[in-house]
């Protein structure tokens, strides 16, 4: 805690003011967390100063909100061309990320709550800089971020807010920034160290080295590529769910039926089934096999029946037997993006909505995949497989601009592959 509001008081955070009639003073409390390696140890105790953003007065305290995260199809595919290539890929830290931003509107709030200065009690902190809470900050630490690297020759990309490039010549570098987690990746370990140490002399910042582990994501090396794995993290989620010795299942759903909401009971702890599918959203990074089995238990996290939970419980089965699976990109001098697509015709027994699916590989590696369910209702078989095709050429389509900025353009078409014959005649005629 100490050494927390050391760092807020050496970067000016606030200044200490009476508080002025009729104004709205945003309160905060203490955050104590643990930070853990990738294998689950603890590495460090880390304490941060929070303010209660759900007490700011919009348009008083607060206009516009964002935060800056980048999408996992854009870290994948940054991944397999730097791999291909054979660049160095960094992840750095930054230190108090959000104590780097700077304000544009007038916010007080209170005093540390153990750190209240003695002689003036009755004061309050009129905030110089961002502050971990309040709604803006992502946006103001973003365009902090943003304007500087803007000057160290990076340009901001259109297919990707939270994605930099920098094109000087033959020197090529990304830069990927996830709140305050960055992945740098370049031609050259000149280049690198050089944008690292640009990079440590405006933020306070720390190079974790070669990429190993992002996000929960562990990274590890390969004879032919990358393996890209969530291992701990699935662990992690089966000893939430008190599965941690359950017996496993060879599938994720069960083929033979849908689920229904007009079957079963609600289950006694909604909570506790919208935390664990929430928690398995995010193991899809790396585990397609999976998608459209959360995808199927989280179309109903609003009103959660026992045989969503008796599917959510075979898909936690599923993970405890495919517990070492991973996504693994390989190294490989093909550029060629090819896309499959495909769809289950009215596969919902009660909205008779479709499914629609695709996956996208980058010179062979699967680096973008979803499962969705289509908004509208298709009259015939052809009408869905048409949907999920376009939903792919979509995908597709954005890919392609995002090769280009990358300075990596496309020089062939982009193949799309799907079933449906009449699917395949509507596309070439819409008539």
């Amino acid at each position: 805690m100490e050494e927390e509001y050391a760092a807020l008081l050496a970067n000016q955070t606030w200044d200490l003011v009476p508080r002025p009639p009729g104004c709205n003073v945003v309160t905060g409390k203490w955050i104590w967390t643990h930070k853990r390696r990738a294998d689950g140890t603890l590495d460090r105790y880390k304490a941060r100063w929070v303010l209660r953003g759900f007490t700011q007065w919009p348009s008083v305290d607060y206009d516009e909100t964002f935060s800056p995260v980048v999408k996992p199809v854009m870290m994948r595919t940054v991944l397999s061309l730097a791999l291909s290539r054979s660049w160095p890929v960094h992840q750095l830290d930054v230190k108090n990320a959000f104590l780097h931003g700077t304000l544009t509107e007038i916010v007080y709030c209170s005093q540390s709550a153990g750190f209240v200065d003695a002689s003036r009690p009755e004061m309050v902190c009129r905030l110089n800089k961002s502050l971990y809470g309040r709604k803006q900050v992502p946006r103001a630490w973003y365009s902090r971020f943003a304007t500087f690297l803007v000057t160290l020759g990076f340009t901001e990309a259109k297919s990707e807010t939270s994605l930099f490039v920098y094109h000087r010549g033959d020197e090529t570098a990304y830069l990927l920034l996830y709140v305050d987690d960055i992945v740098l990746t370049a031609t050259s370990q000149q280049l690198l160290q050089r944008i690292i140490t640009s990079l440590q002399q405006e933020f306070a910042m720390k190079d974790l080295g070669v990429l190993h582990h992002f996000l929960g994501v562990t990274i590890e090396p390969h004879p032919s590529g990358l393996l890209l794995h969530q291992r701990q993290y699935t662990l992690d989620i089966l000893e939430r769910a008190g599965m941690t010795d359950c017996n496993p299942c060879s599938t994720p759903v069960d083929t033979q039926a849908k689920l229904s909401e007009d079957v079963g009971t609600p289950v006694a702890d909604p909570t506790a089934y919208r935390s664990l599918a929430g928690a398995l959203h995010y193991l899809t990074f790396t585990r397609p096999d999976i998608t459209y089995a959360v995808q199927q238990v989280c179309l109903h996290m609003h009103d959660p029946w026992e045989p969503y939970l008796t599917a959510l419980k075979r898909l936690l089965r599923y993970l405890r037997g495919t517990v070492d699976h991973s996504l693994l990109l390989h190294r490989s001098a093909s550029s060629e993006l090819v896309a499959y697509t495909d769809a289950n015709w009215a596969g919902c027994p009660d909205t008779c909505q479709s499914n629609s699916g695709y996956d996208v590989f980058l010179g062979g590696n699967l680096v973008s995949w979803s499962s969705k369910r289509q908004r509208v209702v298709s009259r015939s078989s052809a009408e869905a497989e048409y949907r999920a095709v376009a939903n792919g050429v979509v995908e597709a389509a954005w890919l392609r601009q995002l090769l280009a900025e990358l300075h990596n353009p496309l020089a062939k078409i982009t193949l799309v592959y799907y079933d449906n014959v009449s699917a395949v005649y509507l596309s070439t005629n819409p008539v």
